[in-house]
């Protein structure tokens, strides 16, 4: 049984990722659990994507997710939650089809959050909660279970 006291919170860096553009990190590990930042379509040299289509934008910020998520060990199939915020209600089609494309088989629990607007003026950003893709890290969380 894991003693939850003896967790640490871990900062993870992924390479591949922009630096952080605020005070916070793009993933975090606690157990056999990740956790990803919020992400843009910020590309790793720090460019932006705001000026791209929706379908670019969701690819960018989709594969910065997997990115972070990798950092951990973990992957498309160990997402348990996805939370997607857009703007326009009308993109959801659109997030619908790219998401599918990239996540292939792995149907992680989703909600798609229909907003206003978003920072710098994207039209898509995407967290994810998973559990760490190392077979021991799942087994640990399975203990605290």
């Amino acid at each position: 049984m894991v003693n939850l006291m003896e967790m640490k919170i871990e900062t993870l860096e992924p390479e591949g990722l922009a630096r952080p553009g605020g005070h916070y990190s793009h993933a975090i590990r606690y157990g056999g659990l990740v956790f990803t930042a919020g992400q843009l379509g910020v590309r790793a040299d720090g460019s932006h994507t705001a000026d791209l289509g929706f379908d670019d934008q969701v690819r960018q910020a989709l594969s910065n997710v997997l990115v972070a998520l990798r950092a951990a060990g973990a992957g498309p199939g160990d997402i348990l939650k996805v939370t997607a915020y857009i703007v326009g209600v009308e993109n959801w089609p659109r997030f619908n089809a790219v998401y599918a494309e990239m996540m292939g088989d792995a149907r992680p629990a989703r909600t798609v959050v229909p907003v206003g607007e978003l920072h710098y003026g994207y039209l898509v950003e995407i967290d994810a909660v998973a559990v760490c893709g190392a077979t021991g890290a799942r087994e640990g969380a399975m203990n605290m279970i």
